[in-house]
């Protein structure tokens, strides 16, 4: 087998996060998973321990990032950062959602990814290799009613990795990730029962997991779908 990759992974406590850090273990690379649930990321060191780490981390607070960074970094840089972690507000009418329950989409979805760029990626600039994937959605490709929030962090997420693809020097690279539509917490809570119809987490990660293995410095600037 080739040498073990470091991937990084923000959300991990449950969803595409959680089934993405499974499978990534299961093929043999290496996780730091970071997620705001502490009980989540007890039960995740329980099953999973060195040489694989879980943080409890609120992408949101950059301070929380910033110490979180230092200590995964202290083994080297990642070769694959999945800025996975996000929020869905309730649906509501645009003009309906609180001020309080915006803020905080906007702050998890773009503010978060921010974050972990900023103090992660100067690692992988150094050392002139790795891959940064942004999980963008459906959602911010095309519009729903009732989750304008979330369509516009999404929307913002496609804007911020193609500049952030223009910045990064040769072997580094940036990609868009449409992750496809999956039976998650965060579906359900916008389709209910309807969301069953999608493919379970554990199936998108057996698809997704080999697209996300197979990018290197020469996909920079790609926007892709995971195939379903």
């Amino acid at each position: 087998m080739s040498t073990p990759r470091r991937v990084v992974i923000t959300g991990v406590s449950r969803g595409l996060g959680r089934a993405l850090a499974e499978g990534v273990i299961a093929a043999g690379h290496v996780v730091a998973g970071g997620a705001r649930s502490a009980e989540a990321i007890w039960h995740l060191t329980q099953r999973h321990g060195p040489p694989h780490r879980f943080d409890t981390v609120d992408v949101s607070c950059d301070t929380q990032v910033q110490r979180w960074a230092g200590q995964v970094l202290q083994d080297g840089p990642p070769d694959l950062l999945v800025n996975n972690a996000a929020l869905i507000n309730e649906n509501a009418l645009l003009w309906h959602v609180p001020v309080e329950e915006f803020s905080a989409v906007v702050d998890v979805n773009l503010k978060g990814t921010f974050h972990v760029i900023r103090h992660f990626v100067p690692a992988m600039v150094m050392r002139g290799e790795g891959v940064i994937v942004n999980f963008s959605s459906t959602w911010g490709r095309t519009t729903a009613s009732e989750v304008a929030p979330y369509c516009a962090t999404k929307w913002a997420i496609e804007g911020l990795t193609e500049a952030l693809a223009q910045e990064l020097p040769r072997g580094v690279a940036a990609v868009a990730l449409n992750p496809g539509v999956v039976d998650t917490p965060m579906l359900r809570s916008c389709l209910g029962d309807e969301a069953a119809a999608y493919p379970a987490p554990e199936a998108w990660a057996a698809q997704a997991l080999p697209l996300l293995l197979q990018l290197t410095g020469a996909s920079n600037g790609q926007r892709l779908t995971v195939p379903l």
